[in-house]
């Protein structure tokens, strides 16, 4: 039975200093080389998910910004995407201008990604987050609050970075509209809350869907460890937790597995494998 085997990144298979251990690089990639099929589904870019991924041989598309785009694991060539269009752009700017939120707004132009911020508002966890991005090329500043929600770039992402008490409103007012995907969650690294907003089809549980038709499989077995990965654990045929997981992931899943600075994965996928081959 042709399966598919997606995991998510940071907490999962990476270890808690962001990093691949040598024994999941040699143990995954000695599988992909007698022929699992493996991708992963993150929150991170594409760049920034190959600074740290990039060891993996991986030969499948990968699923990348939560599900928003779905591209090519050698060339990072966008194959599938998901972009707000202008009312919903309208919609979301709305909310957070009322909520007193500063996004930091991701969008295309004309080929090129840019995620775009106003530098006069800094909290602790946006400096946490913008200060590990300092030399990335898709970094744009600006001095208006008003230019990040800039119309001439395609959007597919806002990224809402602070305390929970002022990010909630907004969660509430938009996670019910069916246009939108909202994940209100702890961020991985940081001691502070994320807003995470996208087109309702960006979601990682789409993603796998699409990967499992795309590559003609029969099953899909994913792992991960946070809110975020929730529906992507609804959406498979077997799901597994690592021993680190939020409390809400552990209770909808298959089973689980050892912690990410164990090598949980890895371990699970060299154990398991073949019989999924059979």
């Amino acid at each position: 039975m042709k399966t598919l085997f997606v995991t998510d990144l940071d907490k999962t298979l990476l270890r808690s200093e962001e990093r691949l251990s040598e024994y999941s690089v040699k143990t995954i990639n000695k599988l992909i080389g007698d022929g699992m099929c493996f991708s992963y589904a993150t929150a991170r870019s594409s760049l920034t998910a190959d600074k740290v991924a990039s060891q993996l041989k991986i030969k499948v598309p990968l699923i990348v910004f939560n599900g928003a785009f779905i591209v090519d694991s050698v060339t990072k060539k966008i194959i599938l995407s998901n972009y707000f269009n202008s009312d919903e752009v309208k919609t979301v700017r709305e909310v957070l201008i009322k909520n007193r939120i500063n996004p930091i707004v991701y969008a295309d132009f004309n080929g090129t990604e840019k995620f775009t911020f106003f530098r006069g508002d800094m909290n602790y966890g946006k400096k946490f987050f913008l200060d590990s991005r300092q030399n990335d090329p898709r970094r744009n500043e600006t001095d208006d609050p008003k230019a990040v929600y800039d119309k001439d770039g395609k959007t597919f992402y806002f990224s809402c970075i602070g305390d929970k008490k002022d990010l909630e409103p907004a969660y509430e007012s938009l996670k019910s509209d069916i246009r939108f995907h909202c994940i209100l969650q702890l961020d991985a690294y940081c001691d502070t809350y994320w807003l995470e907003i996208l087109p309702a089809k960006a979601t990682k549980a789409h993603g796998i869907l699409q990967l499992k038709t795309f590559l003609k499989c029969e099953k899909v077995v994913c792992f991960g460890d946070g809110k975020n990965d929730l529906e992507m654990f609804k959406a498979a045929d077997e799901c597994y937790a690592v021993e680190n997981a939020v409390p809400e992931l552990k209770k909808v899943a298959t089973g689980i597995i050892a912690s990410n600075d164990e090598d949980g994965v890895a371990k699970w996928l060299e154990v398991n494998w073949e019989r999924y081959e059979r």
